[in-house]
C-alpha cells in the first residue's frame, strides 16, 4: 500500500468543498437569493399595481380586514393582499425554477428523472 502524501489542512479543505459540490451549492445560494430579490421587486412594482388598477384600494398589498373583539376591545388585523402578493412570488419563482430545470434537461446538462431510460 501506497502512503497518500499528507496535505495541508488548506488543501484538505479544498478538497472537502470540491468532492461535496459545496461551492456549486454556494454559487446557486447567491443567484437564488439574487433572483428572489428580482422577484419580489417585480411582483411589488410591476404586478401589484396592475393588480390594483382593478381594485378599489388601488393596491393589493393594503387589502386587509380588521377585527375587534367586542369584549376586550383588541384588533386584530387580518392582510390577506400580502398574502396574496407572496402566493404570487412563490407562483412566479417555481415557474422560472421549472423553466430552468425543462432548459437544462433538455441541453442535457441534468438527468430528467421523468424521462424512462431504455
Amino acid at each position: 500500500m501506497a502512503e497518500e502524501p499528507k496535505q495541508g489542512f488548506i488543501d484538505q479543505f479544498m478538497a472537502f468543498l470540491k468532492s461535496f459540490g459545496i461551492i456549486g451549492l454556494a454559487i446557486a445560494f447567491v443567484i437564488g437569493a439574487a433572483a428572489s430579490k428580482l422577484v419580489t421587486a417585480l411582483v411589488a412594482d410591476l404586478v401589484n399595481p396592475l393588480i390594483g388598477l382593478a381594485l378599489p384600494s388601488g393596491d393589493l398589498q393594503s387589502l386587509m380586514s380588521v377585527v375587534t373583539n367586542s369584549v376586550t376591545g383588541a384588533v386584530s388585523e387580518f392582510k390577506y393582499g400580502d398574502f396574496i402578493m407572496n402566493v404570487i412570488e412563490f407562483i412566479v419563482i417555481a415557474l422560472l425554477v421549472f423553466i430552468a430545470y425543462k432548459i437544462l434537461s433538455k441541453k442535457g446538462y441534468i438527468d430528467d428523472p421523468t424521462k424512462k431510460k431504455e
